[in-house]
């Protein structure tokens, strides 16, 4: 009787353990399996891009500086004190306004007595222009003399002697007039560049010279100050060497500044200068273009960071660079042939690209594809996608630019301004 009243609750204590073993077992199975069909699924493997559209931009960047296109270092061209500057920087000046005064006493002076000396030759020459005439008369009456055998020959020579020489009197009478009104009128001239004008019409953009300075000419030209024409300006850049054979004139440029970083300047480049600057071991090579500037908001001496555009593309279907598994021509560097003429290469060669796809079924297939227009970023696709389509961007856990699903449009369309 007492062993039969024990025997049930030792069922139950070998029970439970029985089911918990049983339950384990049957979550490792699940895990396991889950495990399982998971390593099957390739696509956890990847981090994927999605193909969007937005505006792509072939660039070379280079770094430049704004000046006036036109502008004149106004000097001075006779020696003196600076006596008086009448203008400001930033002052509107037309051509021939005054600018400044040089202290005109000495060449007041020389105007003066180049007058008075010029005014003492010509009395002179009416004195000779008499003498001449008395002299013609008297030659004259001694011909007639001698054809009438009424005068000695001694007579006639002397009188011809003295027409010659009062001709060869005035002739001399007259050069030494030329010549003093020559020097009169350099004189005069000196005395006009006491008043220092302006030789265009513009801003004043600096000023060098001060009120009371002594200028001297002898040694060099002094600068007083700079006149420009702010209405356009040019944008001084310095190219690479390994960009400059990129550029073409006719190409469309556009630049910021550092104050104005969300306001596009557009030009066209203008011309390469062929002799380069080296810095440092640095090859650079000076490449020009003109802005208008009819705001004003452009001044001298701005840094420029500008933008060549050697191809371009609106609303293209867009792959990011690290995508593309087999380098095409434009993901190598290899750039596009340029032509002969055009502003903008918009219709750059197709290159062949390979690239894997997320395709509908989960699979992750490789595809050949055409790619267009490309920067370090992104490159168009031409041919082979559409867009929505998931591409292999990256590993799983990896750190890669463009690995992202999906490339935001602001860094798809190039630099950020």
């Amino acid at each position: 009787m007492i062993s039969r009243s024990l025997n049930p609750p030792a069922r139950r204590w070998l029970t439970w353990p029985l089911a918990v073993l049983a339950v384990a077992a049957l979550a490792l199975i699940v895990w396991q399996a889950t495990s399982l069909f998971k390593k099957d699924d390739p696509a956890k493997n990847y981090q994927f891009a999605t193909i969007q559209r937005g505006d792509i931009e072939d660039l070379v960047t280079a770094t430049g500086m704004l000046q006036p296109r036109e502008y004149v270092d106004v000097g001075a061209q006779v020696s003196g004190q600076l006596q008086k500057i009448h203008v400001k920087v930033g002052t509107q000046v037309q051509a021939g306004d005054l600018l400044a005064e040089i202290d005109p006493t000495v060449y007041l002076s020389r105007v003066d007595a180049s007058r008075a000396q010029l005014r003492n030759l010509r009395a002179q020459l009416k004195e000779r222009e008499a003498q001449l005439t008395l002299a013609q008369i008297q030659f004259r009456r001694q011909t007639a003399l001698m054809a009438e055998e009424a005068t000695a020959q001694e007579s006639l020579q002397t009188a011809e002697a003295t027409l010659k020489s009062a001709e060869a009197s005035l002739e001399s009478l007259r050069a030494q007039i030329e010549q003093t009104e020559s020097s009169l009128r350099g004189d005069e001239a000196n005395l006009e560049y006491a008043r220092v004008l302006s030789p265009m019409a513009g801003t004043v953009v600096s000023i060098t010279a001060r009120q009371g300075q002594t200028l001297n000419t002898n040694q060099q030209a002094p600068v007083i100050l700079r006149v420009a024409d702010l209405s356009v300006m040019t944008v001084r850049t310095q190219v690479s060497e390994a960009d400059v054979g990129r550029l073409r004139p006719g190409m469309q440029a556009y630049f910021t500044t550092l104050g104005s970083q969300n306001k596009r300047w557009y030009g066209k480049l203008d011309q390469i200068e062929p002799t380069p600057t080296t810095t440092n071991n640095v090859v650079l090579y000076n490449a020009l273009f003109d802005v208008p500037n009819a705001d004003a908001r452009l001044m001298s001496d701005m840094t420029a960071q500008v933008f060549f555009i050697v191809a371009q593309e609106k609303d293209a279907l867009q792959i990011p660079i690290a995508a593309l598994q087999k380098k095409s021509a434009a993901a190598s560097g290899q750039r596009p042939p340029q032509q002969a003429s055009g502003d903008t290469e918009t219709a750059p060669r197709t290159r062949q690209a390979t690239v894997r796809v997320l395709e509908s079924n989960g699979k992750v297939t490789e595809r050949v594809i055409e790619t267009g227009v490309s920067n370090r970023i992104v490159a168009q696709v031409v041919k082979g996608l559409s867009e929505g389509d998931k591409v292999v961007s990256g590993l799983a856990g990896s750190e890669q630019q463009g690995a992202t699903s999906g490339v935001p449009r602001r860094m798809m369309g190039g630099p950020r301004l």
